[in-house]
Formats: structure tokens, sequence, C-alpha cells
């Protein structure tokens, strides 16, 4: 599997951390943090950005910052460590009632609401890219998250499908757009945790990404919007099957 860019933590963040608006500093800077753990940005075992980064680009101070760090660390999402190679890092999620707290988590989550605005997003985000073109880096962004998510291990694969779908939210140009995707696609992690990885379905997707991919970079939006609505309309069959 492709290696991800060198310093490239920030970068996997910039989809999901933006300033927050004055008011709810707290609450919005938790509400980003905790949709980076739960995209699986920063996976398990690794360290999130240093404090003073993560304050400037939340636009908050580093004792709100800590305050926020407190609650994830209490929830046993996060843990500090100390010295020269400390920092806050990403626990791993353990099994042990892993899928009773996911199920309890979802159980008042409107599944059809949660899929049809996914596809909505989504499907206007593929469309945008193609039909506005991405510049050069801008693809060169695309084509390295879709190499990445090739031969990518099992355990690995949604969260580099995650980064996937997120830098093309990314690319559209619209940042509210891309903050209610973050938004939503953490849901459909939850969601999608609560079923088990399907080798046949994942090598499916894997084909419509790369199709998708071509149909961006081609510029044809509606191949693009029309192979993105095909891509949710998959996703959106197996959680029904299991879900409801």
């Amino acid at each position: 599997m492709p290696e991800e860019p060198g310093g490239v933590v920030s970068d996997r963040l910039a989809p999901v951390l933006r300033p927050v608006r004055a008011g709810n500093g707290f609450e919005e800077a938790l509400e980003q943090i905790l949709q980076v753990v739960r995209l699986g940005l920063v996976p398990g075992g690794e360290r999130l950005p240093a404090e003073r980064e993560l304050a400037e680009r939340l636009g908050i101070s580093r004792v709100t910052l800590r305050e926020v760090l407190k609650v994830l660390q209490d929830q046993g999402l996060v843990e500090s460590r100390r010295g020269r190679y400390g920092g806050t890092f990403v626990l791993p999620r353990t099994d042990a009632g892993g899928e009773d707290e996911l199920r309890r988590r979802i159980a008042e989550v409107d599944v059809e609401d949660v899929l049809r605005f996914r596809e909505v997003l989504e499907v206007g985000a593929a469309g945008l890219c193609a039909a506005h073109g991405l510049t050069d880096a801008q693809a060169e962004r695309l084509r390295e998250a879709l190499a990445r998510t090739h031969d990518a291990p099992l355990a690995d694969y949604r969260r580099l499908d995650t980064m996937l779908h997120l830098t093309l939210a990314e690319l559209c140009g619209s940042p509210s757009l891309t903050a209610r995707y973050a938004a939503v696609r953490a849901t459909v992690n939850d969601l999608l945790d609560c079923i088990p990885l399907l080798v046949r379905n994942l090598e499916h997707s894997q084909r419509q990404h790369i199709a998708l991919v071509e149909a961006v970079l081609d510029g044809d939006a509606d191949g693009a919007r029309e192979m993105m609505r095909e891509h949710c309309a998959g996703t959106a069959a197996l959680l029904r099957g299991f879900l409801t």
C-alpha cells in the first residue's frame, strides 16, 4: 500500500478542523476533535498535532483546548504522555463492549435521513469537482488518496476510504459542504462499524472509486454524479439490510 506523504497528519485533518465561532468555542472544538477520532483521521496509537497547532487551527486558547482533551481522556478516547516523545495519543478502540456501545450510540439515529443527506452531499461534491475542474496539485491529492486505498489491509480500509471521500468533499471548493460532510460521515462510520467488512463489497466499492476518480479527472460531471450516486446506494443497501 502506498505510504502517505510526509508531515501530513495536519493535512489529513484539514477537512475537519476549522476556526470555531465565538460563544461556543469549547463545544465546537470538542465536536471537531471527536470527528477526527471517529473518522479515523488519526488512527489508534498515533499522536494528535501539538497543542499549539490545534489551538491555532481551532482559534481557541490552549486552556480551552486542554479542557477539550481532558473530556476525551475521561471518555477513554485519548491519553496524554509526557516526555520528549509525549503528546496526546488516540487510543485504539477496544473490542470489549465496542459493538454494544456503538449500537447504543446509533439507537436514535434516523438511518434514512443520514443516508439521504450523505448522498446529496457526496453526489454534489463529485459533480462540483468534475464541473469546475481540479488544479494539478488537487488532482494529485485525489490520485494519492485513491492509491492509498489499493490493497489496504482490512483493518485500515474504512479509514482510508473515509480519507478518499473527505478529500473529494474538500476539493469541491465549499467549506460549508465539507464541514457538513465530515459530520455526517462520522455518523456513517458509526453505522458501518456495526456491520461486518465484506471482501466482495470492498472489491466492488474499489472499482467504483476508480471509475469515480476517472470521471472527476476527465471533467465528466454527469458521470461523476452518477457513479457517486451508485456508490452511495450500495453502502445504503448494506446498512439497511443489517440495521433496519
